[in-house]
């Protein structure tokens, strides 16, 4: 037998690679197995509670929230205003909503969307959003 080239011991290593990725991309993790119900109807997980309406004053702004008639927006007919300027919210898929001004933070509700909103803007006026 020949000498193991860098080439061969490259080759062999790509090859392990590949096995094992198939072997975890097709074994099913011990948490989704636990979690499987055999027979009987699946659980469906309780709808989120509605957002409850709101009206105050935090750092000096008035924020407010209440059901929307249209469901037009991405807030799942839902509308929150700061200082009367509407701020644009949206409900994501885990309940969590996020707003135009603090898009990559997520929160448990409206009311605390809008407060950090208020944190974001330090004092500047909120513009509209058409």
């Amino acid at each position: 037998m020949t000498d193991p080239t860098r080439r061969r011991a490259l080759r062999g290593a790509a090859g392990l690679a590949v096995t094992a990725g198939a072997f975890t991309a097709v074994s099913p993790s011990r948490a989704s197995a636990a979690e499987h119900h055999h027979g009987g109807p699946t659980p469906t997980p309780a709808p989120a509670p509605a957002p409850f309406d709101f009206d105050e004053v935090y750092r000096g702004r008035r924020i407010q929230g209440r059901p929307s008639g249209g469901g037009h927006h991405h807030g799942a007919g839902y509308a929150v205003f700061v200082d009367g300027v509407e701020l644009h919210v949206m409900r994501n898929a885990d309940g969590t909503w996020i707003s135009v001004v603090s898009h990559y933070d997520p929160v448990p509700n409206p009311r605390a969307a809008a407060r950090a909103a208020v944190e974001e803007l330090q004092g500047a006026p909120l513009v509209p959003f058409n």
